[in-house]
């Protein structure tokens, strides 16, 4: 067979085109938190999951959390370890909660400045060797002007020194799971060895305003003159909130602010919606506008797709498991908390069903708190969560003295 000039051509064209690659614009959507979301051209590669970040936060690493279950709503390498700057100091102000609650301090103390503590750089309102002020006026100086004078002052007082303070820091911090998080100092100030993550910010920030909600009377202040009296005379200092996420998001309740030239800038911000809370920590933002503007983003998202499912009356009335073989004949079942989900899929929550699940019965010894049954929660078939019933009383194991009177009682009847 003769190849024409024309077939020679088209068999070259069909091998040369064979041999290249066509590259085109990828075309859809992708899964983020458990919903499907349009990509856009401001999203930003994500180099681990290949997909793109519809937020376009420019923070390193971020995290979204709802604050009455911890349930995470959006995450951007929220593991990442990196260094925190003066958002510690959300721990330094759990350990003073903390301390109130357990009345070791109180809020009228007055707390003397040493001169370690004077000695601070960074951030801070001034303190002078000597000077004294009130617990309640230094968790102002912390939470308003993220003062690292008035975190060390606190934490000598509460602790008696720093280094002590910071064994307690991380001693919570393993308390509260968060695992990728060292402290070597009670305010921030950069050190090797320093870090924690947007995760972690999110737990210790979580617990701060769930357990201690009073905390949002200092971190929502504004301004605020505080009053410094030394050997030199009295004066008026101006204390003037860090965190302007404060007056650009509506929503907004605190929480602490972080920024040096090693950890960029960070930030804890809390929000709350129609009695939703949320929780968003943001690591290593190229700038402040940017921090709020992730802030802000990371707050529409989770208030635009958050709606939250609630129980509080988990039993309708005690609950009762026979014993066998027990001094008592029964136990009695209670929860110790109520249900909470949060769901992002728009799905009808008036569809939640529950089911109580009790164990036929218990062999003695029964111990308070064993867990007897569980109620569970369903959605469209599915299992949104459980709740676990729990004995309310110790039911010792009937002693034979006590089988022959029972047995006798019978035999009488």
């Amino acid at each position: 067979m003769k190849f024409t000039r024309k077939m020679l051509a088209a068999i070259l064209c069909v091998l040369l085109l064979g041999t290249q690659t066509i590259y085109a614009a990828p075309i859809g959507s992708y899964i983020l938190a458990e919903e499907e979301v349009e990509t856009t051209e401001e999203g930003t590669e994500n180099a681990e999951e290949g997909t793109k970040d519809a937020l376009a936060l420019s923070a390193e690493s971020a995290v979204l959390m709802e604050a009455s279950t911890g349930q995470i709503l959006y995450e951007k390498e929220a593991h990442k370890q990196l260094p925190p700057a003066s958002v510690t100091k959300v721990m330094t102000m759990l350990l003073i909660f903390d301390a109130l609650e357990e009345g070791k301090i109180k809020l009228e103390d007055e707390v003397t400045t040493s001169e370690y503590a004077a000695s601070m750089g960074g951030s801070q309102v001034f303190l002078e060797p000597g000077e004294v002020q009130t617990v309640d006026t230094m968790l102002k100086c912390i939470a308003v002007a993220s003062a690292n004078d008035a975190c060390v002052a606190m934490a000598e007082y509460v602790s008696g020194s720093e280094e002590a303070f910071v064994e307690q820091m991380n001693a919570r911090a393993k308390g509260l799971g968060m695992k990728e998080t060292t402290f070597k100092n009670c305010n921030g100030l950069d050190t090797d060895g320093h870090v924690t993550t947007a995760y972690d910010i999110a737990l210790m920030s979580r617990e701060l305003i769930t357990k201690y909600p009073k905390v949002h009377d200092y971190s929502t202040i504004w301004m605020e003159n505080i009053t410094h009296t030394t050997r030199k005379g009295t004066s008026e200092f101006g204390l003037s909130n860090t965190n302007k996420f404060l007056r650009q998001y509506e929503y907004a309740t605190g929480l602490k602010t972080g920024s040096t030239s090693l950890a960029k800038f960070c930030l804890s911000a809390t929000a709350k919606k129609n009695d939703i809370e949320l929780i968003a920590g943001i690591m290593a933002a190229p700038d402040s506008k940017q921090r709020v503007k992730d802030a802000i983003a990371l707050m529409n998202y989770g208030f635009g797709k958050c709606q939250r499912y609630e129980d509080t009356e988990v039993l309708p009335k005690e609950v009762k498991v026979p014993v066998t073989a027990g001094k008592e004949k029964e136990v009695t079942g209670v929860t110790s908390s109520g249900f909470r989900y949060v769901d992002m899929s728009g799905a009808d929550l008036t569809g939640v069903e529950k089911k109580i699940s009790l164990k036929e019965s218990l062999k003695a010894p029964v111990k308070k708190g064993d867990v007897i049954g569980m109620v569970t929660y369903t959605l469209n078939g599915q299992t949104i969560g459980q709740v676990e019933i729990k004995a309310v009383s110790n039911v010792g194991k009937m002693k034979y003295p006590d089988a022959l009177e029972e047995m006798l009682g019978q035999f009488v009847l």
